[in-house]
């Protein structure tokens, strides 16, 4: 046994209950932050997911590290299923479960991964909610009121829909990544890669007036580097973000269920629906995988069969035929 296998298995196997996260994993995690980049949240996640993993195999009399049969992992996912989770939960522990296995294979600790004979989960395909245009509009042009944070936050949700930023992203920015100039921003996204994208003309000169007198009211001759900044001299969180959206769409009289993403689908099918190609939205949105993009053409796809239905001709007359009838 390598010496990886043997403090991977530095461990009790008593109790399931009695157990932390296997060293070896912490290790796994570890590098998947520092080498490969990956968010806080995203690490986590596979956490959770592998100490789910874990516990059972304690019950198999099994550690992390140890060969485990495709049988025992189909046992495991038919737990899963069991405990009702969704489809698209089973396909994410499935996920971590592979990395989990590629690095052991990698290290040496086993020579092959037991889920080679394990068929992944298939996702349903699940449209991103977006906005209209007109509901766009109404957000984006709300009459902005007297406080200076509500002139900040109009520029926040500009800057939101016409860069197609995460709201993570936006609230990351810093002064540095500005470029007015040339009209864009510097972003960095997941995994660490950092992106350049085009803000738009009215996003760049409503953050110039932000930034020439809005930012500094707010921060009365106190100093930061982040660019959109609170009362306190602060950055704003996600959530804060999510809430100043919400209040604004039920001012614009948008009453369906929003969040800071919707802007960002949003920013994305309407682009592809102007005739934008894919390849670009895709570097746009900071997307390693073209496959992740293409969901927005399934947006427009929908949207297309919804104008046949409404405005058809042959359906036009099947649905007055149908009235009369009743």
């Amino acid at each position: 046994m390598s010496e990886l296998a043997i403090v991977g298995c530095l461990m009790p196997t008593t109790a399931p209950s009695a157990v932390l996260l296997d060293p070896l994993v912490e290790r796994y995690l570890t590098e998947l932050r520092v080498e490969g980049g990956l968010a806080t949240n995203t690490v986590e996640a596979y956490r959770r997911d592998l100490f789910r993993l874990q516990r059972y195999l304690l019950t198999q009399r099994l550690c992390m590290s140890d060969v485990v049969s495709s049988q025992a992992i189909r046992s495991f996912l038919a737990l899963l299923k069991q405990e009702s989770l969704a489809v698209s939960s089973v396909a994410r522990i499935l996920s971590a479960m592979r990395g989990w296995y590629r690095f052991l294979v990698r290290e040496r600790v086993l020579e092959g991964s037991p889920l080679r004979e394990v068929a992944v989960a298939r996702r349903p395909v699940r449209l991103p909610k977006t906005l209209t245009r007109s509901e766009v509009i109404a957000l984006l042009e709300l009459p902005v009121r007297d406080r200076v944070e509500d002139q900040r936050d109009r520029v926040m949700l500009e800057l939101l829909y016409a860069s197609g930023l995460r709201v993570s992203e936006l609230v990351g920015l810093t002064l540095s990544q500005v470029d007015l100039s040339l009209g864009c921003l510097r972003v960095m996204g997941k995994g660490a890669k950092e992106r350049v994208v085009p803000m738009g003309q009215t996003a760049r000169d409503l953050l110039r007036e932000y930034l020439d007198h809005v930012r500094p009211t707010i921060l009365r001759r106190r100093s930061t580097r982040v660019l959109f900044v609170s009362r306190r001299g602060r950055g704003l969180t996600r959530q804060a973000c999510w809430k100043l959206l919400l209040q604004r769409a039920r001012r614009a009289g948008i009453t369906k269920s929003i969040s800071p993403h919707m802007l960002r689908h949003s920013f994305a099918t309407h682009l592809l629906e102007g005739g934008a190609d894919l390849r670009a939205v895709q570097t746009m949105l900071g997307h390693a995988d073209i496959a992740t993009t293409q969901i927005y053409t399934h947006v427009e796809r929908s949207r297309l069969k919804q104008v046949h239905r409404e405005f058809f001709p042959r359906q036009l007359k099947r649905r007055k035929s149908n009235e009369t009838k009743t």
